[in-house]
């Protein structure tokens, strides 16, 4: 393979975003984690799917068939989630997270989908969660 010997410009995508198509007649509301089903569309997620990330915007495919409509979601980061059994003691360890729908996290691993871990523990429940979906998957 040669080396190259022009400038070669590149497509780039924005790093810690990417667009799925959505599954038919739903709606992923801005915020919702963002799962896969077993077609390969995006949907607000269910328990045991592959999480893809957290819509950053909504995307009503409610009258569209499946791939009518992209959803864009942050597939990296940190969030401020509710996340039920975090404590200041348990989030000192860096749990990991899980989610059992598109809004509900805790840290039952049984059945739920992973989705990142615990960065920081603020108050009650409430968690700074670090999320990147791409090691999640892998």
């Amino acid at each position: 393979m040669a080396t190259l010997t022009t400038d070669t410009p590149r497509d780039y995508q924005v790093g810690e975003k990417e667009d799925y198509p959505v599954i038919a007649s739903d709606i992923i509301y801005e915020g919702a984690a963002v799962g896969e089903n077993a077609a390969g569309y995006a949907r607000p997620l269910v328990a045991a799917d592959p999480f893809l990330g957290f819509a950053v915007s909504k995307a009503d495919n409610s009258d569209g068939a499946a791939g009518d409509i992209n959803v864009t979601v942050k597939t990296r980061g940190r969030a401020r989630l509710t996340v039920a059994g975090a404590t200041a003691i348990t989030a000192n360890d860096r749990p990991a997270v899980y989610a059992s729908d598109d809004g509900t996290f805790t840290l039952t691993a049984t059945a739920n989908s992973k989705i990142g871990y615990v960065s920081r523990w603020i108050a009650s429940t409430d968690c700074i969660v670090e999320f990147d979906a791409l090691k999640v998957l892998a």
